[in-house]
């Protein structure tokens, strides 16, 4: 019987991690869009200040980009401050309904997967 070695194990649980979040990352997107717009870097930020949904830029942006072409986001371009015109992304009616949608259904999912992942009770007493 093959066994994986320490270093396969770990490449394994290193994809399991990136499924899982390329799986949540558009509706974390959105959430982040739920109470204001933002602009692109600023998401890639928020993203990273949560440790386990850090990504790059070069993720976020094609997202961005799709969830402009479903109609989940709108642009606009604003004035900066400190430097040139930034492209701001708003929620867009579809987009809010997406995400009310995944906040419906992610706690039954969550709560699912929760119970398979958690071990079996120890058998208790005699089963006679």
């Amino acid at each position: 019987m093959y066994r994986m070695t320490p270093g396969e194990a770990a490449a394994k649980h290193a994809r399991a991690a990136v499924q899982l979040r390329k799986g949540v990352l558009e509706y974390c997107v959105l959430a982040l869009m739920r109470d204001r717009s933002r602009y692109g870097v600023e998401l890639v930020h928020a993203l990273e200040e949560s440790g386990v949904l850090a990504t790059s830029q070069g993720t976020v942006y094609p997202l961005l980009s799709r969830l402009r072409r479903d109609d989940l986001v709108t642009t606009t371009w604003q004035e900066s401050s400190s430097g040139p015109p930034r492209r701001y992304y708003a929620l867009t009616e579809g987009g809010r309904a997406a995400l009310d949608e995944f906040t419906r259904v992610w706690p039954a999912f969550r709560n699912t997967v929760d119970a398979f992942l958690a071990p079996a009770p120890a058998p208790t007493g005699d089963p006679a």
